[in-house]
């Protein structure tokens, strides 16, 4: 028998998909998909079977039955049918009846093999769960408050699988878990409300929650049965259980439970927009088997809470958002309406202020210093602000935690532990500051979470963070309550709307004349470059590698071939983006052409062309209002096919892909956004989106240059509008541009 040891030091890359054993309440085979040849197998399979496992490795699955006298016909037929369905999710469990037992016979397929895991049937009440299902339903559309959800839903987990102590625990920012609701037995102490270490679950364990959202541990004291494979499998190939029902426990974990006490544990994840938002998770003093029916019914149940979840927390972002857009929208008005920029950003009914839930706002500009509300010392800001230029900041910063990023903050953090800022210019120190106080919280933790490991007698080291634990109690200090991604979104907004009425002010005096004469310059000795030094070198690599293809490729081997092609399409690539980087370049110094555009037919030509070259794929790009607009046809031209050309390219892996666009004529501009339901992207990631070659983290997958939304944004600024986005990750991406109603050129 294998031991298991434990391995403390590299608890955060323990290998917990592919420990090598099951838990020995049940047993597993795994098989080739074409042959259905076995593979791996559990060393106590002889149980099931009664043949020792090195008589069924290397054989067929319909083999080793027969030879057992087992029903080989049944599972074959399961096997094809779920093979010619691609899935065996629906068709899961399977009764199957073994040498006069039923078992419960659970299949999936994962990295090229099928995993059969078979385990008792229990004595599960399909009526009753399907009763207790109904009633969850009814509690997630009844319950007013979240607490009330969550406390019903332990409760009703409880009932479901009769464990002992049914929590729902909330992970915090840093991973960190609290008790938020529980179910328990009278005779237990309540856990509710106690704080967990984020080492109780360590980063590779989070993520095997999001993709078994039910885990079951039987019997934490039993034997686990060690995985054989057949002999001429290789070593360095262990099988893979991140799917598998019996996938056997961490060692480390094991000692964990049983430093509580705790026999058997169960736990079902909580999503919130595919992220482990938290988790229910379940104790029993003794062991408890819960077969997979009502493990299923349990998972149901989270499944509606996660739903319930992403619906309450989407409404009141929802609502948080439209508030900070109609006071943003009413400040953006008070900019228009006052050449006087610090009059109508603290001297107006709306102030920056109302733009965010902090308590205090500060405006460095034109070298003096408003503030709003409760602030820092104005020696205080002043020193912030020379420490924020020494940050990667280019358009904002956020922090709820500021004394521990900046010392000097410990001295005012009780009016701003919280941070968020928006950078005007750099080179002029000018800045907006919102502060939010320190939030000291007493944090109970269930036991001392600074001692996670600690040494026995005879000089072993066990997993202990809490020997007894009892509660202790920890004071948090230097943070403030988080900043909402609404806020965040509207003060980027805000910074727009201050930096386009900033730059209709006499802007040749400001410093950014004298830079741009320098980057012109530049520019011009740079396109000369590109256009000369680069394009006919590049030019004579693909003339010279096409003529060696056609004149010499038929005695050139496929691979050859294959490097010459390469050769070919990467130079063309090459001159694809030096013909962005030239368009880039002349784009600030090309006259404007403007005149009426026809926005209709302008749109419905770019959305034939991006339809053509997605004729294999689903996608529908809706246009609604098109009022007209006063531009250059040309650079309004490129404007909307890069922004409906992105839209359609981050949609590409949506089943269903859509694109909205849509145009509002207001007072002082015409208003148009794009709309689409792509991969997203965090707004806290998004500081650098208009610079030159850069590109967001989950956005490198996807073809492009960084070149398109910089051409954009200079474009914009040539007609003196704006553009802003807003977005969140997997749920799309909203941009919007406006133009002058009677541009000035």
């Amino acid at each position: 028998m294998t031991s298991l040891t434990v391995d403390l030091t590299n608890c955060e890359r323990e290998p917990i998909h592919i420990l090598g054993h099951i838990q020995s309440y049940g047993y597993l085979i795994a098989i080739l998909p074409d042959t259905y040849t076995i593979v791996h197998v559990s060393e106590n399979i002889a149980d099931l079977f009664g043949h020792p496992p090195a008589e069924l490795l290397g054989q067929s699955v319909e083999t080793a039955l027969t030879q057992t006298k087992l029903p080989a016909a049944t599972l074959i037929e399961i096997l094809n049918v779920g093979t010619r369905n691609g899935s065996w999710e629906s068709m899961n469990p399977n009764r199957f009846l073994l040498n006069g037992t039923d078992w419960n016979l659970i299949i999936h397929k994962h990295q090229g093999l099928i995993l059969l895991e078979w385990e008792p049937v229990g004595e599960n009440n399909t009526l009753v769960n399907q009763q207790l299902i109904a009633h969850s339903l009814t509690e997630v559309q009844a319950s007013r408050t979240l607490a009330d959800l969550l406390q019903n839903t332990a409760q009703r987990v409880k009932t479901i699988i009769g464990f002992d102590r049914v929590m729902v625990y909330r992970f915090g920012a840093d991973w960190h878990g609290q008790v938020i609701a529980e179910a328990r037995e009278d005779h237990l102490e309540p856990f509710l409300g106690l704080h967990y270490p984020a080492s109780d679950i360590p980063r590779q364990a989070r993520e095997l929650y999001k993709v078994n959202l039910v885990r079951l541990i039987a019997n934490a004291g039993s034997q686990p049965a060690c995985l054989l494979s057949a002999p001429n499998w290789p070593a360095d190939q262990p099988l893979d259980l991140t799917h598998s029902v019996l996938r056997a426990v961490s060692p480390v974990h094991i000692q964990y439970l049983k430093n509580m006490g705790v026999q058997a544990s169960m736990s079902i994840s909580l999503l919130y927009r595919g992220e482990l938002w938290g988790l229910i998770s379940c104790h029993n003093y003794t062991p408890r088997f819960v077969d997979y029916p009502a493990r299923q019914a349990a998972r149901f149940v989270s499944q509606l809470l996660s739903a319930a979840l992403e619906f309450r927390k989407d409404a009141e972002d929802q609502t948080a958002l439209q508030q900070y857009r109609q006071n943003g929208q009413q400040l953006h008005q008070q900019l228009l309406l006052s050449e006087d920029v610090v009059q109508a950003l603290t001297r107006q009914p709306t102030t920056v202020l109302n733009l965010t839930t902090g308590t205090g706002v500060a405006l460095l500009f034109n070298n003096q210093l408003y503030k709003l509300g409760k602030t820092p010392s104005d020696a205080d800001i002043l020193a912030l602000a020379d420490w924020l230029k020494t940050t990667d900041a280019e358009t904002f910063f956020e922090t709820d935690q500021l004394p521990n990023l900046y010392a000097p903050a410990e001295a005012f953090r009780a009016e701003a532990s919280g941070l968020l800022a928006i950078v005007l210019s750099k080179e002029l120190n000018e800045y907006l500051f919102w502060f939010k106080p320190e939030r000291i919280q007493q944090v109970t933790w269930a036991g001392n979470p600074e001692k996670p490991v600690i040494v026995t007698e005879d000089g072993q080291h066990r997993l202990s963070p809490r020997t007894s634990f009892a509660a202790w109690t920890e004071t948090v200090r230097n943070t403030s309550e988080s900043w909402a991604e609404s806020e965040v979104s509207a003060v980027v907004k805000l910074r727009e709307d201050v930096l386009q009425v900033v730059t209709r002010q006499a802007n040749e005096i400001r410093l950014l004349n004298q830079r741009l004469q320098v980057a012109y310059e530049e520019l011009d000795a740079f396109s000369y470059t590109v256009s000369h030094d680069l394009r006919t070198p590049l030019s004579s690599i693909r003339c010279y590698s096409e003529i060696l293809l056609e004149e010499y490729g038929q005695d050139f081997t496929p691979d050859a071939r294959a490097l010459f092609q390469k050769i070919i399409d990467s130079t063309e690539r090459m001159r694809s983006l030096i013909r962005h980087i030239l368009h880039y370049s002349r784009m600030g110094r090309n006259d404007l052409n403007a005149q009426p555009v026809d926005m209709k037919q302008l749109l419905q030509g770019i959305r034939e062309e991006i339809m053509v070259t997605a004729k294999d794929r689903s996608l529908r790009i809706d246009i609604g209002d098109v009022p007209p607009i006063n531009a250059d046809p040309t650079m309004v031209t490129q404007v909307f096919t890069n922004l409906l050309s992105n839209a359609a390219k981050y949609t590409r892996l949506k089943p269903e892909a859509v694109i909205r666009v849509q145009g509002e004529q207001t007072a002082s501009d015409v208003i148009y956004s794009v709309e689409d339901n792509g991969i997203g992207f965090d707004m806290k990631q998004a500081g650098k989106m208009f610079d030159l070659f850069k590109r967001l983290e989950n956005a490198r997958s996807f073809e492009g240059s960084g070149v398109g939304l910089a051409i954009v944004k200079r474009i914009i600024n040539r007609h003196q509008g704006k553009i802003w986005f807003h977005s969140e990750p997997d749920r799309g991406t909203t941009f919007s541009v406006t133009f002058p109603a009677v541009p000035t050129i």
